[in-house]
């Protein structure tokens, strides 16, 4: 007599008739719908990402300027100053003005604009320097130097002295 052995996780075979019945075809469209599913997840995924590059690259573009806008800004505060001490509007005072306000065209229509420093104080897009007496809290005494933004981003906070209510 001999004896089989069996494994322990081994179940016993069963006949033709215990086996449950599986349809061929329901199989099919289960596996079907399944490779479909991850079609459309995949094809989900992949559009998020086509997405998400496409607004990277629209920003990394809006800013990739910003290192050279801002060195261009230095020299429009230089020919501010110059014209600051313009004496007579000559020929070659006209020109200085002329290039300046070329050089700002071409800085704004690249997303360039000048911050607004009259008013109140706003931290967001002013630099304090230092205080004054004045009549009321945060206002804006003087400005030391202008402000801009890039794309709506602050390139360059105003630098600029605030009042102080005296009491």
């Amino acid at each position: 007599m001999t004896v089989k052995s069996r494994k322990k996780d081994e179940e016993p075979e069963q006949s033709e008739e215990q086996k449950p019945q599986v349809d061929p075809l329901e199989e099919a469209r289960a596996q079907a719908d399944q490779y479909l599913d991850m079609a459309r997840r995949l094809q989900a995924d992949f559009d998020n990402y086509r997405k998400r590059t496409a607004r990277e690259n629209e920003e990394f573009r809006k800013f990739a300027c910003s290192s050279i806008v801002s060195d261009l800004l230095t020299i429009v505060d230089d020919l501010d100053r110059a014209l600051e001490h313009a004496g007579e509007e000559t020929d070659f005072v006209t020109g200085i003005r002329g290039v300046r306000t070329n050089m700002m065209k071409v800085l704004e229509s690249n997303g360039l604009k000048e911050i607004p420093a009259d008013g109140a104080f706003d931290p967001n897009y002013h630099e304090a320097l230092c205080a004054v007496d004045g009549e009321e809290d945060d206002m804006i005494a003087e400005v030391f130097q202008k402000g801009y933004t890039l794309n709506d981003k602050v390139l360059r906070f105003s630098k600029v002295k605030v009042t102080r209510k005296t009491s």
